[in-house]
């Protein structure tokens, strides 16, 4: 599984929709994890923090509306409901509880699709401004998790993906390593200096596969890194400092 797919979440009671919906998704170059009850979707929620929440309201244990308001305590991710329930009073129900869209079923797979999509986006620039983040050559698309050096498709791993997003949001600024370890890795890693060091190492790596980017990613000695400006910056120094 490439962990810089988009996680979706399907929280449904019936084993055949959510067997169908992990097919299409598949396909279709997200990552699916599963859920059959309202319980078990908070606690997966939790622990995984997906990209996109696919939601029945009818589940055995507890309402989807009550699914969505402990959801809505601590995450703004996306949620999408399915239901059978087409009265404009669950629907409208629904949204006011916190939902981003609504659909009954039986629906068309293809308007799922593009409605996951545009709610992907809408959360990508509602945190950013902006669906990607360029600097120079470096173009990162949040809503696809793919990062391109010009047009070639650099390939990352989920931790090396979520380092270059951090210097890219921080662009031009100087980053402490405890302000990087707890901002990317959680305070688990707050003072694992060295462990920074190799993820920068191998970032530096990757993105020198193309010549421009060399010296992108400054050392600040003793204190931590920063990530050159390019649309400011003078050119790349000669020599770039290494971890």
């Amino acid at each position: 599984m490439d962990k810089n797919q988009n996680t979706v979440l399907i929280v449904d009671d019936e084993p055949q929709i959510r067997k169908m919906l992990n097919i299409y998704l598949g396909a279709s170059d997200f990552h699916v994890e599963e859920a059959d009850s309202g319980k078990q979707a908070i606690r997966v929620a939790v622990s995984i923090k997906p990209d996109l929440v696919l939601l029945d309201l009818g589940l055995p244990d507890m309402d989807g509306k009550d699914v969505i308001a402990s959801i809505r305590g601590w995450s703004q991710v996306p949620i999408i409901v399915l239901s059978v329930r087409s009265v404009d009073e669950e629907i409208a129900n629904a949204l006011d509880a916190g939902a981003d869209d609504y659909m009954t079923k039986p629906f068309a797979t293809s308007v799922l699709l593009a409605r996951i999509r545009a709610n992907l986006r809408k959360a990508v620039v509602k945190v950013t401004g902006e669906p990607e983040l360029i600097n120079g050559i470096i173009r990162m698309d949040l809503v696809r998790h793919e990062v391109f050096l010009q047009k070639e498709k650099l390939l990352l791993t989920p931790k090396e993906y979520g380092l270059l997003r951090y210097f890219l949001f921080n662009c031009g600024r100087m980053l402490t390593h405890k302000q990087i370890l707890k901002d990317v890795w959680g305070n688990a890693h707050n003072e694992d200096v060295q462990y920074l060091r190799v993820f920068v190492s191998q970032l530096r790596e990757k993105l020198a596969h193309d010549p421009a980017t060399a010296g992108y990613i400054v050392t600040e000695p003793g204190i931590g890194y920063r990530m050159e400006n390019h649309a400011t910056a003078a050119a790349p120094p000669a020599k770039a400092a290494v971890a």
